[in-house]
């Protein structure tokens, strides 16, 4: 049985077991070298309806800027191998591994329901963020056009909304964006993981390269968009070298503001993150680092 370390253009080469399964599998090198082979096919992405009866989430934590967000898909193209919302596939009875890259759960009705909530007597206004768990623009958003419905509804009702994305696909929104902006009620942020292209594109490999995120903060600031940039997430020895290189990249390109948040590994993100380490001989410092990675949050 071949077992793959990464397919190419996905974060993930394995669908390991989500923590609510009762049977569980290790895979070992027992010799033959079948860990390090690649395979021939490309699992494609299916796409999933999801029929929730809300679309607004609601927080009350106190360590986040929010208190209420919408996310469009459940499951990212991106395949961001570090992501943290990874294990909330296991809630819908997939693996957080390559299933949460290829199986994307859509909220179709997204737009009619947030149009309902936000008429509701009760509602009470207050910024929303877009997009949180999982990317409101990743690939299959060209089709979809989810967000797209979703912000012409905040548009019409000139609602306050935050984005953060990595993907140059917002450009295509610009003319529903910078009216917004003209209004004061449009922020948006660009995550920008790493300069490092060959990194970027073992770490996250279908979201936008480096140089493509720094030219989408020029064309939202000339487009009047507020603009700044989340340095997401900081992984010690990879790319924590690289935040003053960074910043000021992202400064000259027109960003007002930045950000950071430390790399999460819970639940099934600690095991598929460990693994991609040890196996890539692409990660820069590979050879020279021993890694110790413990389960948080």
């Amino acid at each position: 049985m071949k077992i793959p370390i990464a397919i190419k253009g996905r974060g993930s080469g394995s669908n390991p077991a989500n923590r609510f399964h009762s049977q569980h599998s290790d895979t070992f090198d027992d010799g033959w070298g079948l860990e390090d082979q690649e395979v021939s096919d490309k699992p494609v992405t299916e796409l999933y309806r999801d029929n929730s009866r809300s679309i607004i989430n609601y927080n009350q934590s106190p360590d986040i800027p929010f208190d209420r967000s919408i996310n469009p898909y459940r499951g990212c193209e991106h395949g961001c191998i570090y992501c943290y919302a990874r294990p909330t596939h296991a809630y819908l009875d997939c693996s957080p591994g390559l299933d949460f890259e290829t199986k994307i759960f859509y909220k179709e009705n997204a737009a009619e329901l947030l149009a309902k909530e936000l008429a509701a007597k009760k509602y009470r206004c207050a910024p929303v963020a877009l997009g949180i768990n999982t990317d409101a623009y990743q690939p299959v958003e060209r089709k979809l056009r989810i967000t797209r419905d979703l912000l012409q509804v905040l548009s019409d009702c000139s609602h306050p909304v935050s984005i953060v994305t990595k993907s140059a696909m917002i450009e295509r929104d610009f003319d529903l964006l910078v009216p917004m902006a003209e209004k004061n009620l449009l922020h948006v942020m660009v995550s920008v993981t790493t300069l490092d292209a060959t990194l970027a594109r073992t770490l996250e490999p279908r979201a936008a390269t480096p140089r493509r995120r720094i030219k989408l903060i020029e064309n939202l600031q000339h487009a009047g968009i507020p603009v700044g940039v989340l340095m997401a997430p900081v992984i010690p020895v990879l790319n924590d070298h690289e935040i003053e290189t960074i910043l000021k990249a992202v400064r000259q390109a027109g960003a007002q503001t930045a950000g950071y948040v430390m790399i999460r590994l819970p639940h099934e993100v600690k095991d598929l993150f460990s693994r991609l380490l040890k196996k890539s001989r692409k990660l820069t410092g590979f050879s020279r680092i021993h890694f110790s990675i413990h389960e948080s949050g």
